[in-house]
């Protein structure tokens, strides 16, 4: 797939608000400092479309950006960011919940796991929920430049090893890194895989 427009089209904090049309949605999450924003920026080629920051858990709000007038990128706010009060972070949770759980256009949610540490508690509890609610989801290991092959390859690996623990069938899993592109093309051409199939 080439992306010919990538365009920022609304904020918000509330499933309702959500952009009034049938175009197939493709979201991101993942734990706070993930490289979601940059991950982003890399597929869409556009350096400003998500803002990057060096604090962790900068977006708070659902943001749609239209892709070549036909589909939408759906840059959620990151799940585990610890320095948040109870009550944001409750409030940060049910904006994550409400959108997946109740968002029909919603096509699949992108989990963005970051390759250079091994399974996290706070993930796997994340992707067993999503599970439990029959949500389709693929997984996205990021940040595959900054470990060595050998052990990006062995982190992955431990990473299904736990995942198969609980599930009969893997889900769809993709390796990238912003800095050298690597993953962009598979990502782009399972989306355009999808979209042809709806």
């Amino acid at each position: 797939m080439e992306i010919k427009s990538a365009e920022f089209t609304i904020s918000n904090s509330s499933v309702e608000k959500c952009p009034d049309t049938q175009a197939p949605e493709y979201a991101f999450i993942g734990r706070s400092n993930v490289g979601k924003s940059s991950l982003i920026n890399m597929l869409t080629n556009n350096k400003k479309l998500a803002k990057t920051s060096a604090t962790p858990g900068k977006t708070l709000l659902i943001n749609h950006f239209l892709i070549n007038q036909e589909w939408y990128l759906v840059d959620l706010p990151g799940y585990g960011y610890a320095k948040r009060s109870k009550k944001e972070q409750d409030k940060l949770q049910h904006i994550i919940s409400s959108y997946i759980l109740r968002r029909e256009q919603m096509t699949n949610l992108f989990v963005l796991i970051d390759s250079r540490h091994e399974p996290q508690k706070i993930d796997l509890e994340f992707i067993e929920w999503l599970g439990e609610n029959g949500i389709p989801f693929s997984i996205v290991f990021t940040k595959a430049d900054k470990s060595k092959t050998s052990k990006l390859k062995t982190n992955i690996f431990s990473y299904l090893k736990k995942l198969k623990e609980q599930w009969e069938e893997l889900p769809p899993h993709f390796i990238t890194s912003s800095e050298d592109r690597t993953g962009r093309t598979e990502l782009l051409d399972y989306i355009e895989h999808i979209n042809k199939s709806l």
